[in-house]
């Protein structure tokens, strides 16, 4: 369980650490071209950090679960 909880809580991390970084470099060129995208920008951002968030979750229920 231990090990299941740490994979879930890195694999999510990492996969979180992936998409708010592509995003935010397109959303940087478009932001500088458009800056009407800020905010659309903001909030696909907010959906890519929640992903780091639901394996943190996973991860705890998984180590506390008997």
């Amino acid at each position: 369980m231990q090990l299941s909880g740490g994979l879930a809580v890195g694999f999510c991390g990492l996969a979180a650490g992936f998409a708010i970084g592509i995003v935010g470099d397109a959303g940087v060129r478009g932001v500088a071209q458009q800056p009407r995208l800020f905010v659309g920008m903001i909030l696909i951002l907010i959906f890519a950090e929640v992903l780091g968030l639901y394996g943190l979750i996973v991860g705890i229920f998984l180590v506390t679960k008997k």
